[in-house]
């Protein structure tokens, strides 16, 4: 059962993730009624929001030659190329219309940097630039987190594992997530996680609490 040392984290629950959107998790859509069920149980809920400006340098349209899903090198290492979504102030990057968590109290824009990709709440892409989440949650009294959104695989996991690295306690609930799955990315994805302690647990755990 969450109490007040416990923070729910939804992970770019938005448009462009969505079946028909720019950057497509399958399913994403089903996840949004029992994040909103999950959420209701919390206090303490986070939001966040892929932001990106246009002519991200994630973007595969600013690479000539390069095709979405290509792995290049930047300055802060490896690079995914991913079709353009989640441009700021468009309808693509706008939260699920169907997401309803009115007492969220945070809302966390990431990737706003056009130079840096941003997967984690916590972290940029160079992993030295913070969000100042960990500092937010920290002065709420804040030591564990669940997380759920898209995708397991990028942004939940990225998310999840730096909750760790800044000392909280950690878990993933894996039902109200969905996952890309590029290249055996989920099943790396779990084992980096469960590697550094975060928990994966289903809905159920706190739902039937």
């Amino acid at each position: 059962m969450p109490r007040t040392i416990d923070a729910l984290l939804v992970v770019d629950v938005q448009n462009d993730f969505m079946p028909g959107g720019a950057l497509a998790v399958p399913k994403g859509d089903e996840i949004v009624p029992l994040v909103n069920r999950i959420a209701a149980g919390f206090r303490e809920v986070v939001l966040t929001q892929d932001w990106h400006p246009r002519g991200h340098v994630s973007f595969a349209s600013g690479h000539p030659g390069r095709k979405p899903f290509e792995a290049i090198r930047l300055r802060y290492g490896k690079q995914v190329l991913w079709p353009d979504h989640c441009v700021q102030a468009t309808e693509g990057a706008a939260l699920h219309r169907g997401l309803a968590i009115p007492h969220a109290r945070l809302l966390i824009r990431k990737g706003c940097d056009p130079r840096i990709d941003s997967y984690s709440a916590f972290l940029e892409a160079d992993r030295r630039t913070k969000t100042g989440l960990d500092g937010y949650l920290a002065s709420r009294g804040i030591r564990r987190v669940f997380c759920v959104g898209l995708a397991t695989d990028f942004c939940v996991a990225w998310t999840a594992l730096d909750a760790r690295q800044f000392g909280f306690q950690a878990s993933v609930i894996e039902d109200a997530c969905r996952a890309i799955d590029l290249e055996g990315s989920l099943a790396a994805a779990w084992a980096k996680m469960r590697a550094a302690g975060v928990k994966r647990i289903r809905s159920e755990t706190l739902l039937a609490a």
